[in-house]
This record gives C-alpha cells, sequence and structure tokens, in this order.
C-alpha cells in the first residue's frame, strides 16, 4: 500500500502567524491559523482534517463489513468531532465523537449495530486515535 502524504508551512509566531496545510494530491488545501485552530477564525486546522479522515474511514470500514455479511449499503453519512482539550502545559484529543446514519436494505438492527461497532473498533483511523508509533525527522533551516 501507499504511504499518503501532506505538508504544513507555518509562517510567524503561534498567535499572529499563519500556514498552509495542502495533501500530496493538492485533493485539500488551505489556510490555517491560530484563530482557526483555537477560536473561531477562518481557514482549517489539524482536527478538522482528522475529523475528516476518521469520518471517511469509518464510512468505508462500515461499508466493507456491511459488504462482507451480504448487505450491501445504498449510502453511509458519518459525522465525526475530534474534541481538543487543554491539558496541563499543553494539549491533547481525549475523543473523538462519531454519528452515522446508513441506508441499507435487508439487515436488521442487531447486525447493523455490530457492524457499526466493529467499524468503530478496527478502521485505521481509531486505531490511530487508539495508540500510533510516531517518527519524527526534524530538520532545521537557515532562514
Amino acid at each position: 500500500m501507499p504511504a499518503r502524504s501532506a505538508e504544513a508551512v507555518w509562517e510567524g509566531d503561534i498567535r499572529e502567524g499563519h500556514g498552509t496545510m495542502r495533501t500530496s494530491t493538492g485533493a485539500c488545501e488551505g489556510p490555517y491559523s491560530f484563530s482557526s485552530r483555537m477560536e473561531n477564525g477562518q481557514g482549517t486546522n489539524p482536527e478538522e482534517l482528522l475529523a475528516a479522515a476518521h469520518a471517511g474511514c469509518f464510512s468505508m470500514a462500515l461499508a466493507a463489513g456491511l459488504g462482507k455479511r451480504g448487505h450491501h449499503p445504498q449510502r453511509i453519512a458519518t459525522t465525526a468531532k475530534v474534541h481538543l482539550e487543554k491539558s496541563g502545559e499543553g494539549f491533547r484529543i481525549p475523543r473523538v465523537e462519531l454519528e452515522t446514519k446508513a441506508q441499507v436494505p435487508g439487515i436488521d438492527e442487531a447486525t447493523f449495530q455490530s457492524e457499526a461497532d466493529s467499524a468503530k473498533q478496527n478502521c485505521p483511523v481509531s486505531r490511530l486515535f487508539a495508540g500510533a508509533e510516531i517518527t519524527l525527522r526534524a530538520t532545521l533551516e537557515s532562514g
């Protein structure tokens, strides 16, 4: 499987600075700032992108699980809310709320709930939020 990438560029200090984030395909690109992350300013933020990734990953995992059981969804719509909270000297993401609505002909409630729970536990982004190894290569460039 290919590795996926994105890049972020930040210029300036934390309060007055600004940046841009862009996926390698260019499908998602936008400005971000302190205001767009910590307040209600214009632009995107890392948590919004994580929410989009989680909603998309969960929806695909649910479709795959349902399909394996012979239930082919007509539509799955998922919203993810990523909560960023102050924690000591820094910040953390203590919880993500997933809400999904699906149209799946011929499935009973118990089977649907079981598959939804499995998708919640097993989609790769859910697993990432549960813990992951993070590696870093940091390079300091001159002005």
